[in-house]
């Protein structure tokens, strides 16, 4: 584990993910400053024009046009990886095995055995490592977890998790290239099971605790599309919708869903998880809002409540704004910078770490499988209990 001096972090990746994680480092630094900032050293695309003008407007030092490059550097020793799935892996097993801390985008590989390398060389190099499932890091999840830990909720029996959009119901969208890598499935390895429903599969693991079985099915609606690269019209793989049965390790039982065809809704992501003492609700478009039931209450008064997550003693909130002002979307991936630079720091675990995605991309397989066979399939465990482990 390199001494604790700050990130000094070589980005991969000049998307939408590759802003928000910029914005987060610049931001972690001047809103969590008892943690050693982070410096945005290079960014790297293969486009030499995008690097470019994406470092000079986020105020990296410099650019490179091969990910390679920023591995070698001596003056880099985080790297993030924000571009497409299919460069994952090679990615990050690189950047392990030259001695670098490795943050990577979700879903950490496109099949359970990529993602399997991944931790081995993560774990064989003792290198920090982290997996950007940002939803953990809303102040309002964080309270969830806390109060399902603390015994609120009790027995859980039920959870529903969803997350419904829109934006690929048009025929005339193509498959492939920038923009649209997503729809194609030699790169992204899925379609909404590992893109989408890999979020609602995280925050169960971690709400909830291991799936033990799924029953799964997908459908692709629209069956051919322009491909942008080649300029044919090829097959579509990926799934459009999915929707999976899961019964967990501690015998309690869930519903997923998740699709792209939706109409009407461009980021619907809902969770509900119900025990015997109480129920808690969340919705991604009300995100600082935590629904809680609670049958202690006194009969007469008893109903749900709308716990305001933005008071200072709620998680993240003191370091942001007086109370009853809320935060967003972008605030979730600042919370992730802050735990991640504490447990470098400290030498503490930190989640989600390589672990967490393998076992995430372990669910996703077993749903994908599921939907081949229609039969219940069991998630297989990837890996035997971790030896040595770097920082998450």
């Amino acid at each position: 584990m390199p001494a604790h001096g700050g990130l000094k972090v070589g980005l991969v990746g000049t998307g939408f993910m590759g802003r928000t994680h910029s914005n987060a480092y610049r931001q972690a630094q001047r809103f969590f400053p008892e943690e050693t900032g982070a410096e945005l050293v290079a960014v790297c695309s293969r486009d030499e024009t995008k690097a470019r003008d994406f470092a000079a407007q986020w105020g990296f030092r410099s650019h490179e046009t091969d990910w390679r490059r920023l591995i070698e550097r001596d003056d880099i020793n985080l790297i993030d990886i924000a571009s497409p799935n299919d460069t994952h892996a090679e990615i990050a097993v690189a950047a392990a095995e030259a001695g670098k801390m490795v943050a990577c985008e979700k879903p950490l590989g496109r099949t359970p055995a990529e993602a399997r390398r991944m931790v081995e060389a993560v774990e064989r190099a003792g290198v920090a490592n982290m997996v950007w499932y940002n939803y953990r890091r809303v102040p309002a999840l964080t309270m969830a977890k806390r109060m399902i830990e603390e015994g609120r909720l009790g027995r859980i029996f039920h959870s529903r998790f969803k997350f419904l959009q829109d934006w690929t119901m048009s025929a005339d969208l193509p498959q492939g290239g920038a923009g649209t890598w997503r729809l194609d499935a030699d790169i992204a390895g899925s379609g909404v099971t590992g893109d989408l429903l890999a979020h609602c599969i995280d925050a169960a693991l971690w709400l909830v605790g291991p799936v033990a079985e799924v029953s799964g099915m997908t459908e692709t609606f629209i069956r051919e599309r322009m491909h942008a690269l080649s300029g044919k019209r090829e097959a579509v793989t990926i799934d459009d919708a999915s929707l999976f049965l899961a019964r967990f390790a501690d015998g309690s039982l869930a519903t997923f869903e998740a699709t792209r065809f939706a109409r009407g809704h461009k980021a619907l992501f809902t969770l509900e998880v119900n025990g015997e003492h109480g129920s808690i609700a969340w919705d991604l478009h009300d995100l600082h809002r935590l629904q809680f039931f609670s049958h202690k209450d006194e009969g007469a008064l008893r109903g749900w409540r709308t716990i305001h997550v933005s008071d200072s003693d709620h998680p993240y909130m003191k370091a942001w704004w007086v109370p009853g002002l809320q935060i967003g979307y972008e605030h979730t991936f600042v919370h992730q910078v802050a735990d991640f630079l504490a447990g470098v720091r400290t030498g503490e675990k930190r989640v989600p770490d390589f672990r967490d995605g393998l076992a995430a991309d372990a669910v996703v397989d077993a749903v994908l499988r599921s939907a081949r066979s229609r039969r219940w399939e069991t998630v297989e465990e990837m890996l035997a209990p971790a030896g040595l482990q770097g920082v998450g």
